[in-house]
């Protein structure tokens, strides 16, 4: 198994708007492409999408085919040691929600589309209890 990354399409507070779960093999922007074109459809009110520098061959590419503005986040010039960057801490935090959910530790699951709906399983319980908060006795 070559490994897997996850690539997460987020609303600004963090929660899951998709999920595309792919080989480590394939690039991030490689990666991205593939979640952002099913996602016009399903989102057709998105026009701003916060990047990673990771993917800044995103920006002619959304602009073109999908008239999205791509704004990339970058640290500050000169900054030296931990930096923290605008916006990019949404997703960092959804990827963390996720790390407390056991099966989503490390990837076990033989499809990626199983990996996937673990993925959502466990936003949809995390969207839950925030709904529904567990009654204290």
């Amino acid at each position: 198994m070559v490994g897997r990354k996850r690539h997460l399409l987020v609303d600004s507070t963090g929660l899951l708007l998709a999920v595309l779960v792919t080989a480590a093999d394939l690039s991030d922007l490689a990666g991205v492409k593939a979640l952002l074109k099913g996602s016009k459809k399903r989102f057709p009110a998105l026009q701003l999408v916060w990047a990673d520098r990771a993917y800044a061959g995103l920006v002619a590419w959304a602009a073109r085919w999908w008239g999205w503005t791509v704004e990339l986040m970058k640290r500050p010039a000169g900054a030296v040691g931990f930096v923290l960057v605008p916006r990019r801490w949404v997703v960092e935090r959804t990827f963390a929600w996720l790390t407390r959910y056991r099966r989503l530790w490390r990837d076990s699951e033989v499809l990626t589309s199983v990996s996937e709906t673990m993925v959502t399983v466990a936003m949809i319980h995390l969207m839950a209890r925030r709904v529904f908060p567990a009654k204290k006795h």
